[in-house]
């Protein structure tokens, strides 16, 4: 009953997020003058709390047949005290943008755990969450406008590969799977106040494209603009994301729809991702994001790298001219995104080269 009376408010809703984004300080005003500062980790920042089974259960679920432990999008209704203080600690660090906690937030992720029909609530309540704490934060310094990115993750399944190596031919799922999936999650992060969508950790572009499709029905079918950031993930040394496409290809794969950004992500440190990041950042016009991870994880699964550490990389990443906006990804935690925010304040944002 809940989810069928928020998708009532629909046609309100869309017209209150236009009126607001009219309104305000735009992200596209604000990427011009500055440096714009991506937050750090959720999922770090959640393991701290070390909750249990009970815990991401909640009241709600507690008799819930399957197990929901590891489902960190919902935390965002059984735990969203931990959910908001995360985005305030980022936000306090000298965020201007943060993600919310949607990573998985589609019928394919969710179905792991027999949560299909959970999808819209959660996207509509981890955006309004978001949204509160940004504008608590713009409110005590609108002179700093803060915003939700909406983030949109790449499932846990590829369209471009098959899963199984004795039959090439197969596919686990399809583009129109994830258009469907995509565009139910797109509708509940607009309705709960994004000012902008994030398309990240791309492994599979096919992927990515069923989610931009996805964003421009819902775009069309509202007659209203969200801007669109695009991070892809390069998984190794060969430059190459997960379905074989180089930096060069990606970028191809993705310039067919004007962006706010488009940029890096996870599976690689500051230091290692620098080439692709600077191969990108002399290919495209579109500002350049990234948010690499904390180096690459111990043999324990956990990141070592300090705060300081990441700051003189990512100094690096300014002294070269190749970003717009810069955040982290696995491993990183409020205490690097206030030191990446202390040495980004000194300088102005990349300027696009000319291509020709």
């Amino acid at each position: 009953m809940k989810i069928i009376k928020i998708k009532k408010k629909l046609s309100v809703l869309a017209s209150s997020w236009q009126k607001a984004n009219n309104m305000a300080i735009t992200i596209q005003e604000a990427i011009k003058k500055n440096i714009l500062i991506l937050d750090g980790a959720m999922g770090t920042m959640l393991q701290r709390y070390n909750f249990s089974e009970e815990d991401f259960r909640g009241e709600r679920f507690k008799d819930f047949p399957h197990p929901l432990k590891g489902n960190n999008d919902l935390l965002s209704i059984t735990q969203p005290q931990a959910i908001r203080d995360v985005h305030a600690a980022y936000f306090d660090a000298g965020a201007d943008i943060v993600e919310t906690n949607t990573f998985s937030g589609t019928t394919i992720g969710m179905a792991d755990y027999f949560l299909e029909d959970l999808v819209y609530e959660l996207n509509y309540e981890s955006a309004k969450i978001a949204r509160q704490v940004a504008d608590e934060f713009t409110a005590k310094n609108p002179d700093k406008p803060r915003f939700v990115a909406g983030s949109i993750g790449p499932t846990n399944r590829t369209a471009s590969m098959s899963p199984d190596v004795n039959d090439p031919g197969y596919r686990a799922v399809t583009f129109d799977d994830l258009r469907i999936a995509y565009k139910q999650q797109v509708e509940a992060l607009m309705d709960g106040g994004c000012d902008l969508l994030l398309v990240e950790t791309i492994f599979d572009t096919l992927n990515a494209k069923a989610a931009l499709f996805a964003i421009e029905e819902v775009k069309e079918e509202r007659n209203l603009d969200i801007p669109i950031m695009v991070s892809g993930t390069i998984t190794d040394a060969s430059g190459r994301t997960l379905s074989g496409q180089t930096v060069e290809a990606f970028l191809i794969s993705v310039s067919h729809i004007p962006l706010l950004s488009v940029g890096f992500n996870c599976a690689l440190g500051a230091d290692l991702l620098k080439p692709y990041l600077k191969t990108l950042s002399q290919h495209t016009q579109f500002n350049v994001s990234a948010h690499p991870n904390a180096g690459l994880p111990n043999a324990f699964g956990q990141y070592d790298e300090t705060p300081e550490q990441t700051q003189a990389l990512i100094k690096e990443y300014l002294d070269d001219n190749l970003i717009n906006i810069i955040g982290g990804c696995c491993g990183t935690t409020p205490d690097h995104i206030r030191l990446i925010a202390d040495v980004a304040k000194g300088y102005k944002p990349r300027v696009a080269p000319v291509l020709v």
